[in-house]
């Protein structure tokens, strides 16, 4: 009898330390997604090339991102006269950096896209928990409804990414052209604008932001704010609001990252269960002056 009710507590202690090792496994996978453009630097000098790295994670999981060329379908540097210069192949990922860019005086909005070719399947507990803590309300309700709560989770995904770059003298950076720049939508599936600019002088005091995906404004999505230099966890978090909106206290000096995850059911002839989009946009806030 003894030996049988040390089994059971052995085995119970194994299978709460198995969830607890789930659950930070979870946590890991889950931040894991989260992936930006970071140039070397976010102000540079005109026709100065400049490197930058793709990186993915936080903390100690973060590292260069092991994504290849071959799935990057566009990266461009949009000026504040909203041409676009297509940098694509200025990228060479895996070598000393992954990718170099130069540009003329101005501003611009760095841009990069990969296709939804790369999948995720996690077991269920995991997918389900995945699901809670990026607020992907979509996936969640979709396998209550179906009965698929106890099932594996199945989604492809894709990356948006954008980095705010400054390039020569602050005038460049004063214009309703460059503050456009900033609040208007590029055409993303998901993506991150901005309504305050973070450089005027004096600097505000909010950073107000809305979240578009396909085209509208997304309502219940969670965004994340998080400084670079201090990055194990997110600085702050908001679920935007029936508008589409979220508004942050503005970050101090240093480099910054917000991020949104969103994702949709797909039909059930398809090899996945939904269709993720992760998305983007690094900025980086010196001191007073411009």
């Amino acid at each position: 009898m003894f030996a049988i009710d040390w089994l059971r507590r052995v085995r119970s202690q194994g299978a709460r330390i198995t969830l607890a090792m789930s659950l930070l496994s979870l946590a890991a996978s889950a931040q894991a997604h989260d992936f930006w453009i970071q140039p070397e630097r976010y102000r540079i000098a005109p026709d100065t090339p400049t490197a930058l790295t793709l990186q993915v994670g936080h903390g100690a999981d973060r590292q260069r991102s092991k994504i290849g060329v071959r799935r990057i379908t566009h990266f461009a540097a949009v000026s504040t006269g909203g041409s676009s210069i297509d940098l694509r192949e200025r990228l060479h990922p895996g070598e000393a950096s992954d990718g170099t860019f130069q540009l003329p005086a101005g501003g611009y909005m760095l841009v990069l896209e990969t296709d939804a070719r790369a999948q995720s399947h996690l077991p269920a507990i995991r997918f389900n928990d995945y699901l809670q803590a990026e607020g992907l309300t979509p996936a969640l309700q979709h396998r209550q409804r179906n009965g698929r709560m106890q099932a594996e989770g199945l989604e492809n995904y894709s990356r948006r990414s954008k980095a705010i770059v400054r390039v020569g003298p602050s005038d460049a950076m004063t214009s309703a052209q460059w503050r456009a720049l900033l609040s208007r939508p590029l055409g993303l599936p998901l993506e991150i604008v901005l309504d305050q600019d973070p450089y005027a002088q004096p600097r505000p005091s909010r950073l107000p932001l809305r979240v578009i995906y396909e085209g509208r404004t997304l309502a219940g999505a969670l965004v994340k704010l998080t400084r670079l230099e201090d990055d194990a966890q997110p600085f702050a978090t908001q679920y935007t609001d029936a508008d589409g909106r979220a508004d942050f206290a503005m970050p101090t000096q240093g480099r910054w990252l917000l991020n949104v995850i969103w994702t949709k059911p797909l039909p059930a002839s398809s090899e996945t269960d939904y269709e993720t989009v992760f998305s983007s946009l690094s900025f980086e806030l010196d001191d007073a002056r411009r």
